[in-house]
């Protein structure tokens, strides 16, 4: 007589988890998130006859979620995963110093104990020097929230471009430069911003020549601060810059993230601006 096949056991549950790290960027090129192709937005019906994308859905291979995600959501029994980050960097720019604090969400996870020292190991192997990790800490939902809420002094390094080499006084104004800057809304997000005027605090720490007579800057800025527009100028739309201040034309040749101002990061913050008067 055959044994009884004992009963199989029940699926664990499903439980939503919370991860909180810091990224290091330093691949140029690598969007925080899915870039999607802005015309078919990666549909798949939609993707197969896009000439943007050529039917691949999105504009970059990859993304910070993705090299993330792609590891993190299966190791963990998952259904999907999502990324709230700290406030992002343009494409083009690399974020180093401690990195950019993120809330990585696993949704459903069945999976939950899972090795997290060796899953960022393989995430940062997988990704080839792309990124780097924070090690990952088990948060709640309301760490989301402080880090999409909270606002944070950020420190930059630049490239500059200049059309003439400046003057020693536009240099001595432009190193001496600690107040306010107006800016517009920039040209190139006035399609997904509002029109506004937003008045920021800046302070120029360093300028210094480069071999190939381009300018080497770091700054100190506020939240909220477009840097590469504060550079040109953004054809008079940001006043005063750092053009106008060396009295010749500039532009952003390469723009580093240095350091985001966390509460835990020592130094100096720059004082916040004082409400406008309607």
């Amino acid at each position: 007589m055959s044994e009884p096949v004992p009963p199989a056991a029940p699926p664990r549950p499903r439980v939503d988890l919370w991860l909180e790290s810091r990224y290091r960027k330093l691949q140029r090129g690598l969007p925080q998130t899915v870039f999607f192709c802005p015309e078919c937005k990666g549909d798949r019906r939609r993707r197969r006859d896009c000439a943007k994308c050529e039917g691949f859905g999105k504009l970059t291979r990859e993304s910070v979620q993705e090299l993330i995600g792609r590891r993190l959501v299966p190791a963990m029994g998952g259904k999907y995963g999502v990324f709230h980050g700290a406030g992002r960097e343009d494409i083009d720019v690399l974020m180093l110093g401690r990195g950019r604090p993120f809330v990585f969400e696993v949704q459903g996870a069945r999976n939950p104990d899972v090795d997290l020292a060796a899953l960022k190991q393989e995430i940062e192997q997988r990704a080839g020097g792309a990124i780097e990790l924070a090690p990952f800490v088990r948060v709640d939902r309301r760490r989301v929230a402080y880090w999409k809420e909270t606002h944070f002094d950020k420190i930059y390094l630049a490239e500059v471009a200049v059309d003439a080499p400046p003057g020693e006084a536009g240099l001595a104004a432009a190193r001496a430069f600690d107040g306010l800057t107006l800016q517009r809304t920039p040209q190139r997000v006035a399609h997904r911003r509002a029109d506004l005027d937003r008045e920021r605090a800046l302070r120029v720490l360093a300028l210094d020549p480069l071999p190939d007579g381009a300018l080497r800057l770091r700054v100190h800025c506020q939240h909220g601060t477009y840097v590469k527009e504060w550079i040109s100028g953004d054809e008079g739309r940001t006043t005063p810059s750092l053009a106008s201040l060396l009295g010749v034309g500039a532009r952003c040749r390469q723009l580093d993230v240095e350091e985001i101002l966390t509460d835990d990061v020592d130094g100096p913050r720059l004082p916040k601006p004082a409400p406008r008067e309607a």
